[in-house]
């Protein structure tokens, strides 16, 4: 089978020729152009150049007809195709892509399982006595040290270790009535783990 394309170097009619002598001259600088607009885009920057040659074989600018420059009327299409697809897509609704969908719904499900975790942290943290409640609000909820939660409360710093080992040991029990599964992990300055 034999198969001609149009601009091709077996282009046999003139208008062939002329259109793929037209790409050879003005092609490069058109394509380096159009790519400048649509900020490196390649596959955007093809299509406009494409279209643009297109629109010149469609209305027969082939050649330097009656002083006609073709160059400055070829920048002017891809110029205009460019804007034209631009506002087309700020007219459209954002598009949305195949996965965006699977990220927001995991989104969602974090934020469920997140608030059904502090409801049921919440819940066991009243079972605790005031005075344990008092100290895991100072150290862990507050981020701060047994020096500096100490002195916050006014208590000494052993005091305030020893009821972060109760508090946690307390909770620890409260969720695990509850339902929870609790991990030990007994590693350097880490006593427990909480896994909802």
């Amino acid at each position: 089978m034999n198969v001609t394309a149009i601009g091709s170097a077996s282009a046999v009619s003139p208008e062939e020729r002329a259109l793929r002598d037209l790409y050879l001259e003005h092609g490069p600088a058109l394509y380096s152009y159009v790519l400048r607009m649509l900020d490196w885009d390649t596959h955007r920057a093809e299509d406009i150049l494409q279209e643009t040659l297109l629109r010149c074989w469609n209305n027969g600018n082939l050649t330097d007809a009656e002083g006609m420059a073709i160059r400055p009327w070829m920048f002017r299409v891809a110029r205009n195709l460019v804007i034209d697809a631009h506002r087309t897509r700020m007219a459209r609704p954002l598009e949305i892509s195949g996965t965006n969908w699977l990220g927001d719904m995991y989104c969602e499900v974090d934020d469920i399982e997140r608030m059904l975790s502090s409801m049921v942290l919440h819940k066991a943290l009243q079972t605790l006595t005031p005075a344990h409640r008092e100290v895991l609000q100072a150290t862990f909820f507050a981020d701060r040290t047994t020096q500096q939660a100490a002195e916050d409360l006014g208590i000494p710093r052993g005091t305030v270790k020893s009821r972060v080992y109760y508090a946690l040991r307390s909770l620890r029990l409260a969720l695990r009535e509850q339902g929870v599964v609790v991990e030990e992990a007994w590693q350097e300055g880490a006593e427990t783990d909480v896994a909802c």
